[in-house]
């Protein structure tokens, strides 16, 4: 919506027939109600249905006689009357004319009350972009129906007349009756709508009138706005999806393969250490043999607990060969949420290392394997393949999600699926032998499934990220030039902050990005398109962790001016439905909820039967018995090229950072601190950045439920910042009324406060200042607790970086966040430098460094 409106419109032609109209009129008779308030309610049925809303507001032109003792003076005049309908609790059609009865009755008692003495009375917040009170008018002219003459009113009260090109409201539909039926027009802003859209909506408006004029006791929710051929359209044309794929092998038996066919072509590279396609093959062969004598086959869960390594790759592979399935037990990730995951997955058995083995909790009665420890008891395993048992439907991974409930659930996918998804990729992208692909996701997050399996099943080189990696930019920008990256991907917002910091004429290797894992702005893309001059693909995807990976995919064009990227159309075997309430199909252009049909489904989430059938439910559109549709509770509509929109969420699940959460987790954790009565956590936007800020009734300290929630919750659930009120502010029914939070204060106590004291304090404050957004910090004060977190972590340090010449790890940063231990590590990192260089070479760097003068 532009922020001034620019009343620019066009309209398009209404007709409906004699037979209807007077199948309507008898209608209204039967129901006490004029055809007008017929055609009303049938036009804000429309609306409700196109905007997701059972309160709809119309406006309608009225032509009277203003009060007698004014009569004389004033005259004939047209005022507005606003009409305000509840559709609410799916009532029948009838139910909807009474209702409407009664509001334009009521309406027509005090049509002479100015609309603009209206609007002054209430005051409603005003904007240049719309009009106020209502935004769709309807006018029904030449109806004798005996409402009195109320309904009747000129074409151009509404807007539409001879020049269509006005628009004075968002929507205004004016009919009028004639001797063959009702004739009209739909007129439209062009600043909001298609010509395709209104088209639509006037062919929708006949199939609601054709249905409640057959059956008044129609449910609203049973109203049909799909023709046939839409409804093809969005059910079948867009889901013709079905391809051919390696319907009998699992992941680990394509690259079994491959490793057969390039045994000595590099398989994965980290750092100083690389293994052959045959070395790989080999040492997890020799792992899975290892695992298969300690029990573990088909079905079985194992637990890994290592960083990003060699060894990680290996056990991977180790596990699937020994018909297993993987449970990620990310090390970074606090012990208490460690301890309830390997708990909830019921593992057989965990693989780690030494270094990491204490760190472990580890339920008891569990095996442990130490992969390194025990590497010469397994290297004494056979090299062949194993035999694993496992098959397409055997269960390859157990990844765990935030859960409302306030633990974390376990989402269950099979090999058929990720098979299916890695064969679309490869059919889709082309990777070849000379790519190289950058694996920098962390495995507890599914995108990390096609940046392990996609290369080595195609003979490319994998390249591990060091543990931190993903995180630094520069760093991303030294391992592409360094290794030749090909390929990689990226969360959006991981990739703004790589478009600031690197130069994109260093990664010459880059051929194509992907995104997902959030919403992509558009103007993302254009700067991305920009940076790389158009050289390198940008690829948009879209899948939750419920399903194999990604269900949708959208090249990204340059120069394209959309506005919006899409998450755009299905992959192989997939199918994607828009549904409403009731799981009908909803048209192009109307808002549902996204529902995954397909192979690529997940089985359901481990151990929640419940929760399970909730979100797992029937596939009404399937041909093949017994096919189930994963509900998604995404906001997506249907453009009419056929690609997918994605607008939001229907329930309060977030997504920060590309991290998905759910915000009942962090407040059931809340909950547990003493001091603590209520809480609510609410994502914020705050100059384009989404932080978490927690809302807490109650004594407790800011500090203290900082502390409480690291114990049990991984560092990107931790909100940004904690609000104490009084009370959570309510709705009148009830509810949390999240409108009225106020926004947080990210400022330290006064009494802490502490200014800055040195040079490099006060430089360092000043990088903060411009990185946090705020008007002062001081020396005691926590970088988190300012609201910062991982990707301002990164944008700080390339401050740093530039001003200091120095370089701070980012785990420095998260284990002593005040801004007096960081300008103490710049200082004597800057003192061992100078201690270094000859004389000369610190006079040049006195005269090129504020700092090192000071």
């Amino acid at each position: 919506r532009p922020a001034v409106q620019t009343f620019r419109g066009a309209s398009v032609p209404v007709e409906l027939s004699l037979e209807l109209l007077e199948r309507l009129q008898a209608l209204g008779r039967s129901e006490g109600a004029t055809l007008y308030m017929t055609l009303l309610g049938a036009f804000q049925v429309l609306l409700s249905k196109y905007g997701g809303s059972e309160d709809i507001v119309v406006g309608s032109p009225i032509a009277g006689r203003t009060r007698r003792e004014v009569e004389e003076l004033i005259g004939f005049f047209v005022n507005t009357l606003v009409l305000r309908t509840d559709l609410s609790g799916d009532p029948s059609f009838r139910e909807v004319l009474r209702r409407v009865r009664e509001v334009t009755l009521g309406a027509y008692e005090h049509q002479d009350v100015p609309f603009e003495k209206l609007v002054a009375e209430l005051q409603p917040e005003r904007s240049l972009s719309h009009s106020p009170l209502f935004q769709a008018m309807f006018t029904l002219q030449n109806a004798d129906d005996g409402d009195g003459g109320g309904a009747l009113a000129g074409l151009e009260a509404s807007g539409v007349g001879a020049a269509t090109e006005i628009a004075r409201f968002d929507l205004s539909l004016t009919l009028y009756t004639i001797p063959q039926g009702l004739r009209g027009a739909l007129n439209y802003s062009t600043d909001l709508f298609e010509p395709d859209t209104t088209l639509r909506m006037v062919r929708h408006l006949g199939r609601v009138l054709e249905q409640v004029a057959a059956d008044v006791d129609a449910r609203l929710s049973r109203l049909e706005l799909l023709g046939e051929a839409e409804r093809a359209l969005v059910l079948e044309e867009w889901n013709r999806t079905g391809a051919e794929s390696p319907a009998d092998r699992c992941i680990h038996e394509m690259f079994e393969v491959q490793a057969a066919r390039t045994p000595e072509a590099v398989a994965v590279v980290y750092e100083g250490e690389s293994l052959s396609y045959a070395e790989l093959n080999a040492r997890a062969n020799q792992l899975a043999h290892y695992l298969r004598w300690r029990g573990v086959g088909p079905e079985a869960r194992v637990g890994i607990c290592l960083e990003r390594s060699l060894e990680l790759v290996v056990s991977l592979l180790a596990v699937l060969k020994a018909g297993g399935a993987y449970v990620p037990l990310d090390p970074g990730y606090p012990a208490e949420r460690l301890e309830t995951m390997a708990a909830d997955a019921g593992i057989a058995l965990l693989l780690t290392i030494e270094r990491l083995r204490d760190g472990v909790p580890v339920p008891a009665g569990l095996r442990v394997i130490s992969v390194d420890a025990a590497w010469p008891a397994i290297a004494a395993e056979s090299t062949e393949n194993p035999e694993s048992g496992a098959g397409p439907d055997t269960l390859a991974y157990v990844i765990y999600t935030s859960g409302s409930t306030g633990t974390p659930k376990g989402v269950m996918n099979a090999h058929r699926g990720v098979v299916n998804r890695l064969c679309w990729m490869q059919a889709q992208y082309g990777l070849g032998e000379d790519d190289v692909v950058l694996q920098k996701t962390p495995f507890g997050f599914d995108v990390s499934v096609w940046e392990f399996f996609w290369p080595l099943q195609q003979g490319a080189r994998l390249v591990l990220a060091r543990p931190d990696g993903h995180r630094d930019p520069r760093y991303l920008q030294e391992v592409i030039e360094r290794r030749g990256v090909t390929t990689l991907h990226f969360v959006p917002s991981m990739l703004q902050l790589f478009l600031e910091a690197v130069e994109a004429e260093r990664c010459v290797s880059l051929r194509r990005v992907v995104c997902s894992g959030e919403a992509l702005p558009a103007s993302l893309a254009e700067r991305f398109h920009e940076q790389f001059e158009s050289r390198v693909e940008l690829h948009n995807l879209y899948g939750p962790t419920e399903a194999a990976v990604d269900v949708s995919h959208w090249a990204c064009a340059p120069g394209d001016r959309t506005g919006v990227v899409p998450i755009g159309r299905p992959v192989w075997n997939t199918r994607l439905y828009v549904l409403d309430g009731a799981l009908r199909p909803v048209p192009v252009g109307l808002t549902g909820e996204l529902y995954i049909g397909g192979v690529q489904v997940a089985r359901g989430y481990l151990g929640r039967p419940g929760l399970t059938a909730e979100r797992f439910v029937p596939d009404l559109y399937a041909a093949e018995p017994g096919s189930r549709l994963y509900r998604t509770g995404d906001r997506v509509r249907w453009r009419s090229e056929g690609a997918l929109e994605y607008l939001g969420r229907l329930d309060h699940q977030v997504k920060i950072r590309g991290f998905r959460i759910e915000p009942g987790e962090i407040e059931a954790v809340l909950r547990l601190q003493d001091g603590v009565r209520d809480c609510a956590v609410v994502p914020r936007e705050e100059g384009g950045d989404r932080r978490l800020v927690a809302y807490v009734v109650g004594e407790a300290r800011a500090d203290a439920l900082r502390a409480h929630l690291r114990q049990s919750l991984p560092e990107y659930m931790v909100p940004a910042a904690f609000v104490s009120l009084d009370a959570l502010p309510l709705t009148p029914n009830g509810k949390l009324d999240r409108k009225a939070l106020p926004a947080p204060a990210y400022t330290a106590e006064a009494d802490r406060y502490v200014a800055p004291r040195t040079r490099v304090e006060e430089l360092l404050a000043g990088i903060w200042t411009e990185v946090l957004r705020l008007e002062r910090v001081g020396v005691h004060d926590s970088f988190f607790e300012l609201g910062g977190h991982s990707l301002l972590v990164m944008r700080l340090l390339a401050h740093v970086r530039a001003a200091f010449d120095v370089e701070i790890s980012i785990r420095f940063v998260f284990s002593m966040p005040t801004l007096e231990a960081m300008a103490e590590e710049i200082e004597r990192r800057i003192y061992e430098d100078v201690a270094t260089l000859s004389e000369y070479e610190v006079e040049q760097l006195v005269e090129s460094n504020t700092v090192a003068r000071a």
